[in-house]
């Protein structure tokens, strides 16, 4: 029981003219996996064929993206992986025409189909199923909360990302026999997509790993789409591959991107990487917490003697000096002679300065004044205030 091939791919577009009736499929769009053979019949054809049973003389038409098995009582006896048509007769062997597929289908059908014989007869029920080969685009899938350990920043943050992934059916005879057997209409991929979106998602896990352990920062991984196709077809090869006849194409990434928590530690990490290769940076953002402290002091719901005092306090415990950290590097400017580069002072619009007038509102910048109570020598950043920051005496 085998098909012989009747005439080449070259003369598809004439088969309604060549035959009167035969068994045939539609093209297969991106959602149908497999789909089973229709009888097409003309008035007054000759032949008796039914949707279920091909009998001597059947005529089957197979178009390109398509491979097409021969089932009996449930098992597949023969089938083709070749554009054309071709003729059912009893008495031959299987044809196991494998196309571009290569010697690989004709191992699968040793090895898990197979066929009965029935004295050239047909059996109880007979088929023929077409199975879509094309490539199968547009499988959505995502994850969350993956630890991924970051080599730049060394440490472990979690990402999270969405994309799109294809695949195509690469061993047809694994497919039938193990996913879809004598289905009676068509078999769709929303049947099997819930389940090889939760393979990947579980498979995403160990290749994040294997890129982490190899050095690939998070917000390059993006970028690396061909090396996780590769090990995600790797990791998923024994039950997508070997037992299903599956094999992913290709996966493209919309997005990958850290959790809320982790972006939050990776700016604070780069704002210190920032700060600590230059200080006069780290200066400029000490006086400007500094000023922030001292407007806050001020308005103080416990007296501005007190916000003083907690702010003096605290400065000292720091042990920062802002004027260190500045001189510390060059400054490059060509401001006038009266410069008095390292030493600034706040003005009462707010502005930081390091100039005789403020640029913002002009103001000139204040002497240096002694507390007539205890003597402290008042920087020139508090000379516009009413309180001595050391006794907290008015001035």
């Amino acid at each position: 029981m085998g098909l012989i091939k009747a005439f080449t791919n070259s003369t598809m577009s004439y088969i309604g003219d060549l035959w009167e009736d035969y068994i045939y499929c539609d093209s297969m769009d991106s959602n149908t996996l497999v789909q089973k053979g229709q009888a097409r019949k003309s008035a007054g054809a000759d032949n008796n064929a039914s949707d279920n049973v091909i009998t001597e003389g059947s005529r089957i038409a197979v178009n390109v993206g398509q491979m097409l098995v021969v089932v009996e009582n449930g098992r597949i006896i023969d089938f083709t992986a070749e554009q054309g048509g071709y003729e059912y007769k009893s008495e031959t062997a299987p044809s196991m025409f494998c196309g571009n597929f290569g010697e690989g289908l004709k191992k699968s059908f040793n090895e898990i189909a197979g066929r009965f014989a029935f004295g050239g007869q047909a059996a109880n029920d007979q088929r023929v199923y077409f199975i879509n080969t094309k490539e199968i685009l547009g499988n959505k899938f995502g994850f969350g909360n993956v630890p991924y350990r970051d080599s730049e920043f060394n440490m472990t943050i979690l990402l999270q990302g969405f994309g799109t992934y294809s695949y195509e059916i690469t061993d047809p005879i694994l497919f039938y026999t193990n996913i879809c057997s004598n289905v009676a209409d068509k078999y769709v991929k929303t049947s099997i997509e819930p389940q090889m979106r939760a393979e990947l998602q579980n498979a995403v896990l160990p290749v994040l790993g294997e890129l982490a352990e190899s050095g690939v920062h998070y917000d390059r991984l993006s970028g690396q789409t061909e090396s996780i196709t590769v090990l995600l077809q790797k990791r998923l090869a024994e039950q997508w591959k070997n037992d299903r006849g599956i094999e992913i194409k290709n996966i493209s990434f919309n997005t990958i991107l850290p959790d809320n928590e982790s972006v939050d530690k990776i700016r604070q990490l780069q704002e210190s990487r920032a700060y600590s290769g230059n200080r006069a940076m780290l200066g400029a953002r000490v006086g400007a917490a500094q000023a922030t402290a001292m407007e806050s002091a001020a308005e103080n719901s416990a007296g501005a003697v007190t916000g003083f005092m907690g702010m003096h306090m605290a400065q000292n415990a720091g042990a920062v000096n802002v004027n260190e950290l500045i001189k510390s590097e060059p400054v490059l400017s060509t401001a006038a002679p009266t410069l008095q580069a390292g030493e600034i002072w706040v003005c009462s619009c707010g502005m930081q300065n390091t100039m005789q007038f403020c640029p913002k509102c002009g103001s000139q910048k204040p002497d240096k004044s002694c507390c007539q109570n205890c003597g402290f020598e008042i920087p020139a950043q508090f000379a516009k205030m009413k309180f001595c920051p050391n006794c907290g005496k008015e001035r």
